[in-house]
């Protein structure tokens, strides 16, 4: 069996930091494996072969955490002999480092989260890999763009993490969707045996909090759709397509944006909700139409004025367009006085709020906007509007 020792390179250079390496022998034969883990020669200890303890300064947490992947690594190079081991075949010290770099190109977080990308993009699942995008991205700003092996990700790191997020001001919601992602993928990574489950994720934050209230009384989007904007082109059209919206109970924007010439039949409108295909039946009212013909029919098989050309990046026109009307929506929250950004996703909480403010069933409610269940549509509804619970309790207060 191979043997692993750890083992530091001094400087040539007085006061300068030497070099962590790993010795691999087997068969008599030697090779050497080097890291960038780099230590004061007073930091090493040569008796014990490890990382000196006892020190104090602004280096201790750097030495822990090259104390800490040292043991990964050693760890790591063991399982390797291991395997081959079990194989009962012929293996040389070079098939060990060859392996152990194998593992690292393939197994570091970054590039094992671009095979996944790359794997959902294959199967269709675009928004699924966007979103997976979207938490890499944000992980790697948060690394500084330096990578991480799967087998690395410790409570610490993911503690750091969400540490950075609360320091960025973004909320809970924001670092929970980044970490239920990043989990997801740890998760996949163990289930292949790639990796031993450490349980890094158990001291962050990965539930889901109560959202903010999103919704808008009827009053003020009253005063949105009747805002005179014939001056404002691109204020017009976020206004339409933000009425556009509510009209269409509360439909998503990329639902808007997908809707079919053909989907428009008979009066009424049907179409499959792209994040659950969930098929939904809608009234075509003369508002709706009046939204339509106010702008010249596009070239495209879509009804609605969002993708308006054929052979195209279709999400990326979608993409561009729903990050210009959400700008263009806070500029109109402030000229009707509305405190909170103004997005076209607040026009979906607006419909369900409304609806329920005119007394209907959460079953109407949640079938009205495509839910899967009506307790999807209760944590929409629990943070809506609480003036009616307020009111309750100024009743029963007077009865003091």
């Amino acid at each position: 069996m191979a043997s692993i020792k750890v083992k530091f390179r001094y400087s040539s250079l007085p006061d300068s930091e030497g070099t962590i390496y790993y010795q691999i022998i087997h068969d008599r034969k030697t090779r050497q494996l080097f890291t960038d883990y780099h230590l004061l020669a007073s930091e090493w200890s040569e008796r014990r072969s490890t990382v000196a303890t006892g020190h104090s300064g602004s280096r201790v947490a750097q030495m822990i955490s090259i104390k800490e992947h040292i043991r990964l690594d050693v760890e790591r190079l063991t399982k390797i002999v291991r395997q081959f081991d079990s194989r009962c075949l012929e293996y040389s010290a070079d098939d060990i480092v060859e392996e152990y770099k194998r593992f690292v190109s393939e197994y570091s977080l970054f590039n094992y989260m671009k095979s996944v990308i790359s794997s959902l993009k294959q199967n269709h699942k675009i928004r699924t890999s966007e979103t997976y995008q979207a938490a890499l991205n944000s992980f790697r700003k948060f690394r500084g763009g330096k990578d991480i092996l799967l087998d690395c990700i410790t409570s610490e790191v993911m503690e750091s993490f969400e540490a950075w997020h609360r320091k960025k001001g973004n909320t809970q919601n924001t670092f929970s969707f980044y970490a239920r992602i990043l989990r997801a993928t740890y998760n996949r990574a163990v289930e292949q045996n790639i990796i031993e489950n450490r349980f890094p994720f158990r001291h962050v934050y990965t539930g889901v909090d109560k959202t903010v209230k999103r919704a808008l009384p009827l009053n003020i989007i009253k005063r949105i759709k009747s805002l005179n904007l014939k001056y404002s082109p691109s204020l017009d059209y976020a206004r339409d397509m933000f009425m556009m919206s509510f009209m269409l109970r509360g439909m998503s924007f990329i639902d808007m944006a997908y809707l079919r010439k053909s989907d428009l039949a008979h009066g009424y409108v049907s179409y499959r909700r792209r994040k659950t295909g969930q098929k939904l039946i809608i009234e075509w009212t003369e508002d709706m139409q009046r939204v339509v013909d106010k702008y010249p029919e596009n070239s495209s098989d879509y009804l609605l004025p969002i993708i308006k050309h054929r052979g195209i990046n279709e999400r990326c026109v979608y993409r561009t367009a729903g990050y210009r009307i959400n700008c263009n929506l806070k500029k109109l929250g402030g000229m009707v006085g509305v405190e909170m950004p103004l997005t076209l996703y607040v026009a979906r909480h607006s419909w369900a709020s409304a609806a329920r403010a005119k007394g209907i069933p959460v079953s109407v409610i949640s079938e009205g906007m495509g839910h899967d269940s009506e307790s999807t549509t209760q944590i929409y509804l629990a943070s809506l509007d609480t003036s009616m619970v307020d009111r309750a309790n100024m009743l029963i207060l007077s009865s003091l």
